[in-house]
């Protein structure tokens, strides 16, 4: 059987239940790629399902506040993909009279729909032939072909595109794209596979010349910045003071601590450190070291401490939206990864009076 034949019928015995593969709803289907592009099936299928229950329908979904989205996009990262999804909803419902599209030039055309996005929406939701090019797929189709060109330089990207294409000729794009993108997540997987039960092992390159562990080829990403956050909690009574995170850096539109950022950590620099604290907080307050992490993003490596004030004034510049909120509202309000698990922590301490 050909390569596509055998990868389909892998497929057909082997694919996972899930909820939107049993529907041709392009809405649907876009919000579980979003969500997907952004984690596992295993930890994205509670959001999923999160957002199809608050927003059953693209409509619903242009409805809904910013403060609304991030808030159940809490813990994906990339926020900026959050807030795309809520302005392309708009535009499908301005632009497109409601109805989510399912040709590849029309989904191109949306806010946040990337060439794979809109390939994935216009195959599964309406069978048009457009391949797929994921990671998975990426790695599946190196290996078999044997392909050493990185994965992520422009040539490379270009000879993948034009090999995928020519092999969802003639296929039903809906199955195969699913297919072989399922292949690659649960048969071909990047460590490890088990070849041999793999059932297009006699005609893999990778695998008659053992270079399974050493394709795909990926270039070398940017060094990651590294950054020292020291974030100050202060509290009132059962209020807490929480910062709004403003455009330009990581998180911005959702909810901190105030923050004094460093060059190294606190202790090494330790007079930057007390400036800037003694600036927006006086130079007679006291602080409690409570807790630290560890924070890892795509390109940047936070180290986070977290400090408890006490014999404070708080003196910020009139452009840091910072405002008193009870621990119950701060809840409801969108906010970093990180300060949602020092929250979880520190519950007890935060609400002692």
């Amino acid at each position: 059987m050909s390569f596509q034949s055998e990868i389909v019928n892998w497929y057909l015995k082997h694919k996972r239940a899930l909820p939107w593969r049993d529907t041709k709803d392009a809405y649907i289907i876009w919000l579980s790629e979003v969500i997907l592009q952004q984690t596992r099936v295993e930890q994205g299928l509670p959001y999923f399902n999160r957002f199809l229950q608050h927003y059953p329908t693209v409509l619903d979904f242009a409805a809904a506040s910013e403060t609304q989205i991030l808030k159940l996009w809490q813990g994906l990262g990339y926020y900026s993909r959050g807030r795309n999804m809520l302005f392309t909803a708009k535009q499908v419902q301005d632009l497109h009279n409601g109805k989510f599209p399912t040709k590849y030039d029309e989904l191109i055309k949306l806010k946040g729909v990337g060439e794979y996005t809109a390939a994935a929406i216009a195959s599964f939701s309406a069978n048009e032939s457009k391949a797929v090019l994921d990671g998975n797929v990426f790695r599946v189709l190196s290996r078999y072909f044997g392909i050493d060109e990185p994965i992520n330089s422009s040539g490379g990207k270009k000879q993948f595109l034009e090999l995928a294409q020519a092999l969802i000729t003639d296929q039903e794009a809906a199955i195969y794209n699913q297919a072989i993108m399922e292949f690659g997540a649960l048969q071909c997987k990047p460590k490890s596979p088990n070849c041999s039960v793999c059932p297009v092992q006699s005609g893999c390159e990778a695998s008659k010349n053992n270079l399974v562990s050493m394709l795909p080829v990926k270039l070398n990403k940017l060094k990651k910045r590294t950054r020292y956050f020291n974030y100050l909690i202060c509290q009132s009574d059962e209020n807490i003071l929480v910062k709004k995170r403003s455009a330009g850096d990581i998180w911005q539109e959702l909810y901190d601590f105030p923050l004094v950022e460093t060059l190294e950590n606190y202790q090494e620099d330790q007079q930057n450190f007390s400036e800037q604290l003694g600036n927006i907080f006086g130079k007679d307050c006291n602080v409690t070291a409570l807790s630290q992490q560890k924070h890892l993003l795509t390109h940047q490596t936070i180290y986070v401490q977290f400090f408890g004030l006490d014999n404070y004034i708080i003196n910020f510049n009139q452009d840091a939206e910072i405002k008193w909120v009870t621990l119950r509202e701060f809840d409801e309000l969108p906010q970093p990864k990180v300060i949602t698990n020092f929250m979880n922590t520190h519950f007890n301490y935060l609400e002692k009076p």
